[in-house]
């Protein structure tokens, strides 16, 4: 009998424009689609860690919606908020109940992350932290609803990446409102 058991991966799932933005140029997102059809509550399932930039986190870390939402809209943010959830800042050092503040060693406090018991992680953003994961060779997956919009200007998705990075598509969902999801691996090659 194998003891095969597999590390918790790291995995980018996010929305982008078609013309590679993460929000527009005064942090809107009101362009990203959420419909049933697209299954986030499977992906929220697969995952029970979440990892923010400090400014992601201030803005979604604690988000509550409007009682008006719908019902779905509800559960998505019930089973967010039922994560572990860690923040990476330069500033804010102290942890609380609500989330562990990483300062330094990201790759070490990663590494004891992936190597732990539990399911797949989520690597939230924002656009300094995907950075500097995809810098240090921190990113497992790469899952991007690419949304049928184009912004013009805003806050890029790819920001000062450092070396080449090879993909292998691996996956490829396409939705009646437009969305097309993209999921690749890296190639270890």
């Amino acid at each position: 009998m194998s003891n095969n058991i597999s590390q918790r991966r790291i995995i980018l799932d996010l929305a982008v424009t078609l013309d590679g933005f993460i929000e527009g140029k005064n942090g809107e997102v009101d362009w990203c689609i959420m419909d049933s059809e697209m299954e986030f509550i499977n992906f929220l399932n697969q995952i029970d860690t979440i990892l923010y930039g400090r400014k992601s986190y201030d803005l979604w870390g604690q988000y509550t919606p409007e009682k008006e939402v719908s019902d779905t809209e509800k559960e998505i943010w019930k089973s967010i908020h039922s994560k572990g959830k860690y923040v990476f800042s330069k500033t804010q050092k102290k942890s609380d109940n609500k989330a562990i503040f990483i300062n330094d060693n990201i790759i070490e406090e990663m590494n004891k992350l992936k190597n732990g018991t539990g399911k797949d992680i989520w690597l939230y953003g924002g656009a300094s932290l995907i950075t500097t994961f995809i810098n240090l060779g921190l990113i497992d997956e790469f899952r991007l609803s690419v949304h049928p919009v184009i912004l013009g200007e805003g806050n890029p998705l790819f920001i000062d990446i450092k070396q080449r990075l090879n993909l292998i598509l691996v996956n490829t969902k396409t939705f009646s409102s437009g969305v097309v999801q993209l999921c690749y691996h890296r190639n270890e090659k």
